[in-house]
C-alpha cells in the first residue's frame, strides 16, 4: 500500500532546520557527507546531493534486507545538527520527492520469462496479449481492492497470480490459498471470492506451491502484498488504480 502523507507535520519539521542552517562556503555536499559520517559514523553514506530546498540536503543511506541492498533517504543541514526523516513533499505537484526517489533507488528489475509461471493461476482476458504477474493473498484488504478496483477492469491481458498467503498477518490465508489452487476452477474460485466474497470448496487437497512462491518472494525481496511485475520488469507494490496498469502494461522495456 502506497504511504499517505501528511503536509503540515513534514512543514512543521523543515521549520528548525531551516531556520537554524547558517550558509557558508563550506556547505556542499562532499561537506555534509563527511559531516554526516563523523556524526553517524555506524551509517554507510552512499551519495549527498542539495535539495531543492535551501540549505537542505538529501543523503543517500544503503543498509540490508533479507541479504539485499535496500536505500533510503533522510535530509540534513550542513552540519548534520538537524535531520529531517520523512516525505519532503513538493506542494505545486503535490506529490512525495522522497517517494520518488526511493523507488529509483530500490528499483528491481525481474525478468518475467524467468519466473515458473506453471505456480501461478492464470487467467486470460480476451486476447492475452499482454503480461502482468501478481503476488497476492486471500485475506489480504488491498489485494482484495486491487482485484475489484483494477485487474477486473483490464482486458486484452494474462494475469499470472502466485498466492503468497503471509500466516504472521493472516493466520487462514494459507488454506485459503490451498484451497483456490486445489479447485476445479483456480482462476474462477479466485476471482469469485476476491471480488465477491463467495465461500471456498471445502476439503480440497491437492500440492499446493505455498512454499515455493514464498522462496520466490523472498529472493525478489517481496515481503508484502499485493506486489504486481511487468513485462518491463518493474516491480510495483500496491493497489494501484487500473489507470496506472493500464500504462505500466504499454510501458517499453
Amino acid at each position: 500500500m502506497k504511504r499517505v502523507f501528511r503536509l503540515l507535520p513534514v512543514v512543521a519539521l523543515l521549520t528548525p532546520l531551516l531556520a537554524c542552517s547558517a550558509t557558508n562556503a563550506s556547505d556542499n555536499p562532499d561537506a555534509v557527507k563527511k559531516a554526516f559520517k563523523a556524526r553517524f559514523p555506524d551509517r554507510e553514506v552512499v551519495s549527498v546531493a542539495e535539495s531543492p530546498v535551501k540549505n537542505l540536503f538529501e543523503v543517500v543511506i544503503k543498509g540490508q534486507n533479507r541479504g539485499r541492498d535496500v536505500y533510503s533517504v533522510v535530509y540534513s543541514d550542513a552540519k548534520a545538527d538537524y535531520l529531517l526523516v520523512g516525505d519532503l513533499i513538493d506542494a505545486k505537484a503535490r506529490n512525495s520527492l522522497t517517494e520518488a526517489r526511493m523507488e529509483k533507488l530500490n528499483k528491481v528489475s525481474i525478468d518475467v520469462s524467468t519466473l515458473p509461471l506453471n505456480k501461478a493461476i492464470k487467467d486470460v482476458r480476451g486476447n492475452g496479449s499482454r503480461q502482468l504477474v501478481v503476488f497476492s493473498d486471500p485475506d489480504c484488504p488491498f489485494c482484495k481492492q486491487l482485484e475489484r478496483e483494477s485487474i477486473a477492469k483490464l482486458d486484452n491481458v494474462t494475469v499470472y497470480t502466485f498466492l503468497l498467503p503471509l500466516a504472521q498477518l493472516h493466520p487462514d490465508a494459507e488454506r485459503k490459498s490451498r484451497a483456490i489452487w486445489c479447485s476445479e476452477n483456480p482462476a474462477k474460485t479466485w476471482a469469485g471470492f476476491m471480488r465477491e466474497g463467495k465461500a471456498l470448496p471445502d476439503k480440497v487437497q491437492c500440492d499446493a506451491p505455498i512454499a515455493e512462491v514464498a522462496a520466490l518472494a523472498e529472493k525478489f525481496g517481496i515481503s508484502g502484498t499485493p506486489a504486481l511485475i511487468f513485462a518491463n520488469g518493474d516491480l510495483v507494490p500496491g493497489a494501484i488504480p487500473a489507470e496506472e496498469i493500464e500504462k505500466r502494461l504499454s510501458a517499453k522495456k
